[in-house]
């Protein structure tokens, strides 16, 4: 091999060192021309969470318990401290004296379930973010600008609406999966021809999102009675209202599973950033890794719209907030950007029910009118716009 080719970087020289799994240390120099001798000191092991890094994740897990608990209070009818420690003391069994049933039922059955969802949604369309603009190697990736959420709410209304197999919480999880599947499949044949390319992948993920906002309209029109028409246009706007514990379970199930076969695939993420030659180099199996990663993601979108409705942005907004706090590294982004998503939603929430006192905005309105800035934002420093 000539000296030139030797010299140039190889497919794994260009990955992140912590997506290769090893462990680095700085090369032994060699001896200088003037046979003198230098002394450098090695670098630190590549891999680890270093504390600066750390720090970033711990603060979120406090912010994120304080946001909880200072969601608790906020509301037309606010709950002072001691009011709130006695009804979470009396259901989870510390002794405490219950609150008037009002009271407790308005802690437990409605603000404590909606932010615990609050929550677990942020977290899971955070995740979702991450991992697509990660294996579309676009920065604009996000489950609703590409579409996916607007083809899980087909899939959810289409269960609600027509005599199907049922409208339980697992039936319209399920029509709410199959539209996100049926989406993405058809964004990646729309896009198969001219590749992931930033700009294309937005407009053409506008083009399917519109396909199944469309055909939304055209279930509820058809087969709808009023009242449904109205509660289903409601939700699909994105809101918390409707959250029980009985979905809260469904979610606080799933968006785990779903970090976490995000998290084992963090190298295979950091490989895919690079392109799919880099990653194919490294041994990763691309196309395997890939449809995992996206399964994921759809299920991930679609428990959350079925839920929830469709909230747009957050998968776009928190990754690259995130970045900025821990780097590119998705070892470590991954948990940040779950900590940093569920933080978000908990406080926009708060203020889709504050704001406009005692009348409530959907969530989705506030996500948006704070995303679409920021998208903007992303399209000109990349020179899209």
């Amino acid at each position: 091999m000539s000296a030139d080719l030797a010299g140039r970087p190889g497919p794994s020289d260009l990955l992140h060192p912590a997506a290769r799994g090893v462990r680095l240390t700085a090369p032994t120099p060699e001896p200088p021309p003037d046979g003198r001798t230098h002394t450098s000191r090695p670098s630190a092991p590549v891999g680890r969470t270093s504390p600066a890094r750390a720090w970033p994740m711990l603060a979120a897990v406090l912010v994120l318990a304080a946001s909880v608990a200072t969601g608790l209070r906020i509301g037309t009818a606010p709950v002072g401290w001691g009011d709130l420690a006695r009804v979470l003391g009396a259901h989870l069994g510390l002794g405490n004296e219950p609150l008037p049933p009002l009271t407790d039922s308005l802690v437990w059955d409605l603000r404590l379930p909606r932010i615990l969802m609050a929550a677990l949604v942020g977290a899971s369309l955070a995740v979702c973010g991450t991992v697509l603009q990660a294996v579309t190697r676009n920065a604009l990736a996000d489950p609703y600008l590409i579409g996916v959420s607007s083809g899980a709410s087909t899939g959810a209304v289409v269960v609600v609406v027509l005599p199907l197999a049922g409208a339980g919480a697992l039936g319209v999880t399920g029509g709410a999966l199959a539209g996100a599947l049926l989406s993405f499949a058809l964004l990646t044949a729309l896009l198969r021809r001219t590749g992931l390319d930033s700009v294309r992948i937005v407009l053409t993920g506008v083009v399917v999102g519109q396909l199944f906002t469309a055909l939304t309209s055209l279930v509820l029109m058809s087969s709808a009675d009023a009242d449904t028409t109205r509660a289903l246009t409601h939700w699909l706007l994105g809101s918390m209202a409707p959250a029980r514990w009985d979905a809260v379970v469904v979610c606080a199930i799933v968006t785990p599973l779903g970090l976490v076969v995000a998290w084992l695939c963090a190298n295979a993420l950091d490989a895919l950033a690079f392109g799919a030659d880099t990653a194919a180099s490294l041994g990763i199996d691309v196309r395997r890794t890939r449809m995992l990663l996206l399964v994921v993601t759809a299920v991930l979108t679609s428990v959350a719209v079925a839920t929830v409705g469709a909230i747009g942005f957050v998968g776009l907004i928190v990754p690259h907030g995130a970045r900025l706090l821990v780097g590119p590294t998705h070892r470590v982004l991954l948990p940040c950007a779950a900590l940093a998503g569920a933080v978000f939603l908990v406080w926009t929430d708060a203020l889709a029910r504050v704001a406009f006192a005692p009348r409530e905005v959907p969530v989705g309105v506030i996500t948006a009118l704070i995303g679409v800035p920021l998208f903007l934002a992303v399209l000109r420093r990349r020179g899209d716009l």
